[in-house]
């Protein structure tokens, strides 16, 4: 069940990204690894519309109605 906006998932896109970027360009050794981790942890939640954080707290930015 999906429970993300386009617009959650399009920022969720920008802060991979940046995320691989910091990770990439700034850091070394296990801040790096650990900001890959979280970046490609994000890039999962664009990809499948949904978030475990969001079902956790009841929250639902998708427009589709519950059955």
């Amino acid at each position: 069940m999906k429970n993300e906006s386009i617009f959650d998932r399009v920022i969720r896109v920008i802060i991979s990204i940046a995320l691989f970027a910091v990770a990439y360009f700034f850091l070394l050794g296990a801040l790096a690894v650990l900001f890959y981790v979280i970046g490609f942890v994000v890039l999962i939640t664009v990809i499948t519309g949904f978030c475990g954080f969001y079902k956790l707290f009841g929250i639902n930015t998708s427009k589709k109605k519950k059955k």
